[in-house]
C-alpha cells in the first residue's frame, strides 16, 4: 500500500524576497513605513527590496541589509510608467520576487502590468481618502483595488473602496497608518521643555489647557470649540485655557471670524491662538485634555492617535476614521476608555466631554494616561503596523504551500 503524501509544508517569510514599490525614500511617513515593513522582513530570514526615487533613507534602509532600486514611480507620464513596467518585468523573474507591494496607484499599475502572468503575489495599499469619483480618478486608481491582497488604513476607507471597486471584503485588510510612538511618547518631552512652551503662550501654572492641534479651517472644528468654552465657562470654569495650535495664515477669514466669535461670546481671553508649532509632542504634553472635533472626515487620524500616544485624554467627533481611533462604549467598556466621541458642529456635547476630562481625580488621571500610551503603541506604532503588513504577506506566501 502506497503511503498518503506528508502534508505540505507552509511557505513562511524565510526565503522569499519581497519587493516594495514606493515614490521615494525620502523623510515622510509612507518611506518610513517601508523601511520599518524591510527590517521586520530582514529579521523574519527574507530579502527586502525597495524601488523608488531616492531619498535620505536609503541609507538607512542599506545599512540594516535593505537593497534600493532606483525608480522613478510618482509619475503620470505614460512612457516612464511603461518602462517601469518593463523594468519590472524583467526583475521580477530574474530576483524571485515573490510579493510585490505597491504603495501607491502609480505602483500599482506599472506592478500589475509587469507582473502580468507571472507567479507573483501583489499587495496594494490604498491611501487616507478616495479621490474624487471623476471617470480619470476612479480608473487611475482603480489599479489599487486589484491587488490579491489589498490594505486599507481604516474600516471608514475600507468600507468606500468596497462601494466604489466592488472589492470582496475578505480580500481587504485594515491596518491602521503608523506614527512616530518614539517621538510622540511622555518621557520624549522634558518638564522644563513643557515649562518653557507654557510661559511661551502666556499660561499660567494653575491653568488647566484644552489643546485643538490642526490648521485653522472652517471644517476643523474651532467653532464648535469657542462655543463649547462659553459653556464651560458659563457653568462657572475659567481657570481653563483654551489653544488652538496649528497654521493660521490658510484662511484668514476664518481666523478673524474665530476672533470675533470669542470676543462676541465673552472667552477671547481664554484662547490662545499660537500658530503652526514645530515641536507637536512638547505642544501635546502642555495639554490636559486634546481635542480633535472636525465637522468633515480628516485626511487621517493622526492627530487623536499622536494625543493618545502622549498619554491625553482625547475627544474627537464622530466623522471619518476618528471614531476608529479612541477606544470608549460600547466598543470598550468605561473603564477601557482612552477618550470621548461627541457629534460634530455640536459644542453641548463637546463642552461636557471637556467637563468630564478635566474633572478627573490624579489616580484616574494617570490610569487613563497609560491606558491611551498603550494603546497608541498597540494600534499605531511603526513596529506594530509592520508586524500586522508581515502576516499580509505570510498569509500569502502559505497559499504557495
Amino acid at each position: 500500500m502506497t503511503p498518503a503524501p506528508a502534508p505540505a509544508t507552509p511557505r513562511t517569510l524565510a526565503g522569499a524576497t519581497i519587493l516594495q514599490i514606493v515614490p521615494a525614500l525620502r523623510d515622510d511617513p509612507t518611506a518610513h513605513a517601508a523601511v520599518e515593513i524591510a527590517l521586520t522582513l530582514l529579521q523574519a530570514g527574507a530579502r527586502a527590496i525597495i524601488a523608488g526615487e531616492g531619498g535620505s533613507l536609503v541609507g538607512e534602509l542599506r545599512a540594516f541589509g535593505g537593497e534600493w532600486l532606483p525608480m522613478k514611480v510618482d509619475t503620470l507620464n505614460p512612457i516612464q510608467l511603461k518602462r517601469n513596467a518593463a523594468m519590472l518585468q524583467q526583475l521580477i523573474p530574474t530576483q524571485r520576487i515573490d510579493i510585490v507591494h505597491a504603495h501607491s496607484a502609480a505602483a500599482a499599475w506599472c506592478a500589475l502590468a509587469g507582473s502580468d502572468r507571472m507567479p507573483v503575489w501583489l499587495v496594494t495599499s490604498f491611501a487616507d481618502r478616495l479621490t474624487g469619483s471623476s471617470w480619470w480618478g476612479t480608473r487611475y486608481h482603480a489599479s489599487l483595488a486589484r491587488g490579491d491582497r489589498v490594505i486599507a488604513p481604516s474600516a471608514f476607507v475600507s468600507q468606500a473602496m468596497i462601494e466604489r471597486y466592488k472589492i470582496a471584503p475578505e480580500r481587504i485588510t485594515v491596518i491602521p497608518r503608523a506614527i512616530d510612538t518614539a517621538r510622540f511618547a511622555p518621557t520624549a518631552v522634558m518638564p522644563q521643555q513643557v515649562l518653557a512652551l507654557r510661559r511661551a503662550w502666556g499660561i499660567l501654572p494653575d491653568l488647566a489647557v484644552v489643546l485643538l492641534p490642526g490648521r485653522l479651517a472652517p471644517w476643523n472644528g474651532q467653532t464648535t470649540l469657542i462655543e463649547a468654552a462659553r459653556l464651560i465657562s458659563g457653568a462657572g470654569d475659567r481657570n481653563v485655557v483654551y489653544v488652538l495650535a496649528g497654521d493660521d495664515r490658510s484662511h484668514p477669514r476664518h481666523v478673524r471670524a474665530l476672533r470675533r466669535k470669542m470676543r462676541a461670546l465673552g472667552v477671547d481671553t481664554l484662547f490662545r491662538v499660537v500658530g503652526h508649532v514645530g515641536d507637536m509632542p512638547t505642544a501635546l504634553a502642555v495639554a490636559d485634555v486634546i481635542v480633535v472635533p472636525p465637522s468633515e472626515p480628516p485626511l487621517t487620524g493622526r492627530a487623536a492617535a499622536e494625543a493618545q500616544a502622549m498619554g491625553k485624554p482625547t475627544i474627537i467627533s464622530a466623522v471619518g476614521v476618528l471614531p476608529e481611533n479612541i477606544l470608549q462604549p460600547p466598543r470598550m467598556p468605561d473603564d477601557l476608555r482612552t477618550g470621548w466621541m461627541v457629534r460634530p458642529n455640536n459644542p453641548a456635547e463637546m463642552a461636557r466631554a471637556v467637563a468630564k476630562a478635566l474633572a478627573m481625580s490624579e489616580p484616574a488621571r494617570a490610569a487613563f494616561s497609560a491606558r491611551a500610551r498603550q494603546f497608541a503603541e498597540f494600534m499605531f506604532s511603526p513596529q506594530s503596523v509592520a508586524e500586522a503588513i508581515r502576516s499580509v504577506y505570510t498569509s500569502l506566501l502559505s497559499r504557495q504551500s
